[in-house]
């Protein structure tokens, strides 16, 4: 596993966010994104969030991991039967988030989050990466059975997503 790899692309995403927060003005961020209701800063919140939750999923991981391959399928068939709800909560939740964690205040909880999970990589034991538990894939794409290094990498895997989505400097 390569952590080096896993913790560079972190922070890529890092200072990609530091780009956009520094270039994005006032219109820029009240604009509507690509392909999302969320507006521009809304969904950099959305961004970030995304290393939140990876936060929040390392310790299920590290737990359902070690369990019964069934228990891993039928708590992600659980989740996966309220996929309907937790899109709404997902909306609502960044919709509120970027209200708490603006443009301001995004980018110092990126810093510190991501200088987290790369602390956080750096102690795990190589056997644990390469441990795994299924996700409720109604919920992401890039969800289905992720091993913990893979978890490790998906928060920049759903930046890069959505950093596509954003409609920065493209005018009204």
């Amino acid at each position: 596993m390569d952590r080096a790899a896993i913790s560079g692309e972190m922070e890529q995403a890092l200072a990609r966010l530091h780009a956009l927060l520094a270039t994005a003005d006032a219109g820029d961020l009240r604009r509507g994104s690509h392909g999302t209701r969320w507006t521009n800063e809304q969904l950099m919140y959305h961004m970030v969030f995304g290393y939140l939750i990876v936060r929040t999923l390392l310790p299920l991981v590290r737990v359902v991991s070690r369990l019964p391959p069934a228990v891993g399928r039928g708590w992600a068939a659980l989740l996966d039967s309220t996929t309907r709800p937790f899109h709404v909560v997902n909306y609502w939740g960044s919709v509120g988030g970027a209200r708490v964690f603006n443009h301001f205040r995004m980018g110092p909880l990126a810093d510190r989050t991501i200088a987290a999970l790369q602390r956080s990589l750096a102690r795990e034991k190589e056997a644990a990466l390469h441990r795994g538990m299924p996700f409720p894939a109604g919920w992401d794409p890039y969800f289905g059975h992720l091993t913990l290094a893979e978890v490790y990498r998906y928060a920049t895997r759903h930046f890069e997503h959505h950093r596509r989505q954003l409609t920065l400097g493209t005018g009204p």
